[in-house]
């Protein structure tokens, strides 16, 4: 496995590769078992695997976030090697953004306005900034994300749609520990007892993918979540994958979303109907 920490590294490795499938997993490190499994289906799919490690800092809107993310390259690098990681590319921001790390404003509409976006002023700026550079740098025939960030791949393939054409994007599923908690990097800010208390979650999105009315359960799930005094509930609301808007309609809805905090660790989960 090679560690490249430099675009004009990674240049000239890829233009040495222009023959060969590129499959590429773009992170922020603190791997886990969801990644890993990002890093699986890239290589059954691909002849070289491209993992990213960079903590990027134009997609937090609060610096508190960014300077709490976890960070373990050390683990991550046993993990990318474990799962047959060709490249990790490891860059520090300003080398990929050629200087000062800025995001230009996006406006695509209600994927890039509605429920994360809102909560997250500018986030998506970033996301669509640094993968937009990194796809650059890459230059991938194939890239996996994972669904638990499921507006986030809905950007993306907007992204990839009227700048990367060559770039399929190709979206992974939701993983959970055996509790049924989605695996983040940022479970790893909880307590025990907050990794117990955020199951609430995951759980109130099985109950409405059970029930034969959601509009109807959605809003008795969101009752429950405001008054448990160990969630403070963003939004829980349903989607359609595509569109990602507030206006779209129950019948067009694909999958119910949730974020909430949980001991101050903000945590977003959904489900497919």
């Amino acid at each position: 496995m090679k560690i490249i920490q430099s675009t004009l590294e990674l240049s000239q490795w890829r233009n040495e590769r222009e023959n060969q499938l590129i499959g590429f997993v773009p992170t922020m490190g603190a791997l886990h078992e969801g990644h890993a499994s990002l890093l699986k289906i890239a290589r059954a799919e691909s002849d070289l695997v491209v993992l990213s490690i960079l903590i990027n800092p134009t997609q937090f809107g609060d610096p508190s976030d960014l300077q709490n993310y976890p960070q373990a390259l050390g683990e991550d690098l046993k993990i990318a090697q474990s799962n047959g990681v060709d490249v990790v590319f490891a860059p520090k921001p300003e080398d990929l953004y050629g200087g000062t790390p800025k995001a230009d404003k996006i406006d695509w509409g209600s994927v890039t306005s509605d429920f994360e976006a809102e909560f997250r002023p500018g986030h998506f700026d970033g996301v669509v900034a640094v993968v937009d550079r990194l796809f650059s740098a890459v230059k991938p025939h194939m890239a996996f994300f994972g669904e638990k960030d499921l507006q986030q791949v809905a950007v993306i393939k907007k992204l990839s749609k009227d700048r990367h054409t060559k770039t399929r994007i190709i979206s992974c599923p939701l993983i959970r520990n055996k509790d049924g908690l989605a695996l983040s990097s940022r479970n790893s800010r909880l307590s025990d007892e907050g990794k117990r208390s955020a199951l609430i979650l995951s759980q109130s999105l099985s109950r409405i993918k059970l029930a034969a009315k959601p509009q109807a359960q959605i809003a008795k799930e969101r009752k429950m979540l405001n008054d448990n005094i160990d969630v403070e509930l963003e939004y829980l609301e349903g989607v359609n994958e595509v569109s990602y808007s507030k206006m779209d309609s129950p019948e067009s809805w694909t999958h119910v979303i949730v974020a909430a905090e949980v001991e101050g660790v903000r945590l977003i989960d959904n489900i497919r109907l």
